[in-house]
């Protein structure tokens, strides 16, 4: 991607799956300790019923982000590390707060670990720490924009 090149955002569709698998195991931080913990169910219904976004660059997705358009929570977030600091996870999280406020939600809210560059990125995109939780993850909070 060429400086000054939007990524491309589109819904993600099942021929998708291997590379948002890779992806998501392969971060560096916040990693899923278990996969077990996240069901082939649960990952179809983002996919088939809620909010399941893609970024690609050169053909390729690099990035993907999930959110529930019942509850307002951005359920995940994730860029492959040799397409970090591009942009994709800006785009991304930009592309699911529309859709949210979209769907009629006035706040959206997420967790993610403490210390992270995870949080930092959160905190520096206007996202409130609303304290943590009993797993020590913090629950951040935005506020959007009337759709």
């Amino acid at each position: 991607m060429t400086a000054g090149t939007l990524p491309l955002i589109r819904t993600a569709v099942l021929a998708d799956q291997p590379r948002v698998d890779a992806i998501r195991l392969g971060v560096t931080e916040n990693r899923l300790s278990d996969p077990s913990k996240v069901s082939t169910a649960e990952v179809d219904w983002y996919r088939d019923k809620a909010i399941f976004l893609v970024s690609e660059e050169g053909g390729d997705v690099v990035a993907f982000a999930c959110a529930n358009h019942q509850t307002g929570l951005v359920w995940a977030l994730f860029v492959d590390p040799a397409h970090e600091g591009r942009g994709h996870g800006a785009a991304l999280l930009d592309a699911l707060l529309e859709r949210l406020a979209g769907a009629g939600h006035r706040q959206a809210w997420l967790t993610t670990g403490a210390g992270t560059r995870a949080e930092r990125f959160y905190r520096h995109r206007g996202w409130r720490d609303m304290g943590r939780q009993f797993d020590g993850q913090i629950a951040f909070i935005k506020t959007l924009p009337r759709a």
